[in-house]
């Protein structure tokens, strides 16, 4: 039988992040970060320049309506001065979440391959019933 999870809010703040892999030949990446359940409603942080190792500390909110699964995407980029270079990503289940539990972790950020990393995400995020 399938679980599924109530209607209510998902709070998931972006913190930091920590070790990015430098994606400009000169200087170091100006970092932002995407974030989404569903390709329709992404949100990104402000874009922190010149460094491998970002603050953000930015909240953003998720209204989600009574469904079977779901996973929140995240995407690191180094905002250049015409679009971006992809730096890493990751996909995170919310089943704990949904059970109550507040998910306070760093995400890491693996290469294509999986061998290596390109640096790590720390997130909070924590979900409200309605």
């Amino acid at each position: 039988m399938f679980t599924k999870y109530p209607a209510g809010v998902l709070h998931v703040s972006v913190i930091e992040a920590r070790k990015l892999h430098g994606e400009d030949l000169i200087g170091k990446n100006d970092p932002y970060v995407e974030l989404w359940l569903d390709d329709k409603h992404k949100q990104k942080t402000k874009v922190i320049s010149n460094t491998n190792d970002p603050v953000w500390n930015q909240t953003f909110t998720f209204p989600l309506e009574e469904s079977r699964k779901h996973v929140l995407y995240i995407k690191v980029f180094d905002k250049d001065k015409f679009g971006s270079d992809d730096i890493g990503d990751a996909k995170i289940d919310l089943e704990e979440v949904f059970n109550g539990k507040v998910l306070d972790t760093w995400v890491k950020l693996p290469a294509k391959l999986g061998l290596t990393s390109h640096g790590e995400v720390h997130l909070h995020i924590q979900f409200f019933k309605d």
